[in-house]
């Protein structure tokens, strides 16, 4: 694999200029070892106009349209999502570059990002596979990036009043939830919104979705955890007749009436790891379970 000629499809943060320090140091590897280097357009006019950085590229691209072996996110989990949701059904491997906070899904630390990419020329990483879900609206697929990691979340829009959401798990009415919201995460997106309303961390190779309330009006609805070919059917009441359906934090709005399908899609998103990356050892990390700070 080290004589093969890589091409590295390279998304940033554009909102944080200390989130682009660690750039040059991975273009000039790159450089070194005879890659080819594409740029997002946005990420790339951050650098150069911005940020003064000279980025030496072999081409500047717009949202999907790229060709690569690899993806490299230089940011936290969202500039990470973003990127997940521009490669889509390419499945192309990515390689998440913490420079944010928590960083689940952006692993690779910047200070180890060289050896990351040495092993990478070298084969010496593995690839997981996270199982993503899609969302359909009146039979349709829902914007142009209808696919989700983390989950995908009904949400109430510019009014105070609760939404009610009518939900149908297989097929079967399970139960009509009011509350600020509904959120169906992946076993990825259990640690993100969902744990943030409740809901239980699920390992990422389960095979389940979990279906969250946001801030429910009965104290008593609790988060469920499902099968993940199950398909979910969810309708919405709202007093401003319309309600927000985000994807990834994508929002797209919706009218009140429209049937919304969504089940786990046919491909995942292939995310590079070195070999001593253990989930549990980051869960524990980041959770700061065990930890005694009295």
């Amino acid at each position: 694999m080290s004589e093969q000629q890589l091409r590295f499809a390279i998304f940033g943060n554009i909102y944080q200029a200390k989130k682009s320090m660690s750039i040059q140091k991975i273009l000039a590897f790159l450089s070194e070892r005879g890659a080819r280097v594409y740029v997002e357009e946005d990420y790339h006019r951050f650098l150069t106009a911005d940020q003064k950085i000279t980025v030496e590229a072999d081409g500047v691209f717009r949202g999907p349209d790229f060709e690569a072996d690899f993806v490299i996110s230089m940011g936290g989990d969202g500039t990470f999502l973003s990127a997940a949701s521009q490669v889509g059904r390419k499945c192309i491997p990515i390689i998440g570059v913490n420079m944010g906070r928590l960083g689940f899904l952006a692993s690779i630390a910047p200070d180890t990002v060289e050896e990351a990419l040495r092993d990478i020329f070298e084969g010496s990483y593995r690839v997981d596979e996270l199982r993503t879900i899609q969302v359909e609206a009146d039979g349709s697929l829902l914007s142009d990036s209808p696919y989700a990691l983390n989950d995908i979340a009904v949400l109430k829009r510019d009014n105070a009043s609760m939404i009610s959401i009518r939900a149908y798990v297989g097929g079967e009415y399970l139960m009509t939830y009011q509350a600020d919201g509904l959120i169906v995460s992946t076993p990825t997106g259990s640690t993100a919104y969902s744990l943030s309303n409740g809901g239980p961390i699920i390992a990422p190779q389960a095979g389940a979705l979990c279906l969250t309330p946001v801030a429910p009006h009965s104290l008593n609805v609790r988060p469920l955890v499902i099968p993940d070919d199950t398909e979910i059917t969810l309708t919405v009441e709202s007093r401003s007749h319309q309600f927000l359906v985000a994807i990834d934090g994508r929002s797209e709005k919706c009218a009140e009436g429209t049937v919304l399908s969504i089940r786990k899609t046919d491909f995942p998103v292939r995310v590079v790891k070195r070999h001593e990356h253990k989930y549990f050892h980051t869960l524990r990390e980041k959770m700061m379970w065990g930890m005694d700070r009295r």
